[in-house]
């Protein structure tokens, strides 16, 4: 990923890649919301580059990754606990970043009952 933009739609077009994931835009045509299942995974802002994404996060994870990068910050208007936003600046390499949206999303399918784990996996 060279550019903001094209991070951006990089991380926009893996979050859609999820499997039962669906994009919504509740707070407005500023941020799209992807969700499996109803659940949020991932909130990205379309306002002025680079952006950012906010994703779900294990809280020990996610402290440890505010230590390690300044573009890593507590989740905006989310619970800071669980959620992380991280600047679409290219300082977290994009390895690392693709994966903590697989974490995110990991961690919304887990919390879904069995039933509808089972539909969304196949």
């Amino acid at each position: 990923m060279t550019t903001d933009d094209a991070r951006r739609d990089r991380v926009i077009a893996e979050c859609l890649a999820k499997r039962g994931s669906a994009e919504d835009y509740p707070f407005g045509d500023g941020v799209a919301v992807f969700k499996v299942a109803g659940r949020m995974f991932a909130l990205v802002s379309l306002g002025d580059a680079p952006g950012s994404v906010s994703l779900k996060c294990d809280p020990d994870l996610a402290d440890e990754l505010r230590a390690r990068h300044a573009a890593i910050t507590p989740g905006y208007h989310l619970n800071k606990r669980h959620w992380n936003t991280v600047v679409l600046d290219g300082s977290v390499p994009d390895d690392e970043l693709l994966e903590l949206i697989d974490q995110s999303y990991d961690l919304v399918m887990a919390r879904l009952p069995k039933a509808r784990r089972a539909e969304l996996t196949g």
